[in-house]
């Protein structure tokens, strides 16, 4: 299955993103394999350094950096896919503004809670940065449910357990993108909340 043949958006409703540049995820799975679901801000500002574009582009570069860092002999994300990781972006279309507007992400959590829902043996969720967070919770209450995070600043949420629909959802910072070589600190709790995902799972 590629995720891109099932999970479209109708009619680009979102005013502060490029809509030339939506993406997607394209890779070929097995959904039932899926362990782990990493959910980053939005599509790259290069369709080429998108997660599944290449081994060498940006996103997938910082991604398997930060899997290395937590202690995963990944070298490549097809690596990660047969470890049952799946990598995606909350928001479909690449900024065009530093933020995000709320509307935004809100409305783009439609296509997240499509996509989220052809993952049922998921156990863990890695929510990386506050885009991805404001999602989750917008999908959830969508359906009805409570927050999934509640408010405040990551490193007071992280280390709490939060669970969603059965598995366990880890508040995070970004890590596609070169705002991963900015703060050491940020770099270290990512690989953190990975590797409790991973060990999760194992």
């Amino acid at each position: 299955m590629r995720t891109s043949d099932v999970v479209a958006c109708p009619d680009f409703p979102c005013m502060d993103v490029d809509h030339s540049l939506h993406y997607v995820p394209d890779a070929s799975l097995t959904p039932s394999r899926v362990r782990i679901i990493v959910v980053s801000e939005a599509a790259a500002l290069r369709r080429e350094d998108n997660l599944y574009a290449s081994d060498h582009a940006l996103f997938a570069e910082t991604t398997l950096e930060a899997f290395r860092d937590a202690g995963a002999a990944a070298t490549s994300i097809a690596d990660l896919l047969r470890r049952g990781v799946y990598l995606t972006t909350a928001v479909k279309c690449a900024k065009t503004a530093y933020a995000l507007r709320a509307e935004t992400v809100k409305t783009c959590a439609e296509l997240l809670a499509r996509e989220l829902a052809l993952f049922a043996n998921a156990r863990a969720l890695l929510l990386m940065g506050d885009v991805a967070i404001k999602a989750l919770n917008a999908v959830a209450r969508r359906a009805g449910e409570p927050r999934v995070i509640p408010a405040g600043s990551t490193y007071k949420l992280r280390g709490v357990e939060y669970v969603w629909r059965g598995a366990r959802v880890f508040p995070s910072y970004l890590q596609a993108g070169p705002s991963f070589y900015i703060e050491r600190s940020k770099r270290r709790m990512i690989a953190e909340d990975i590797a409790a995902a991973l060990a999760l799972v194992a």
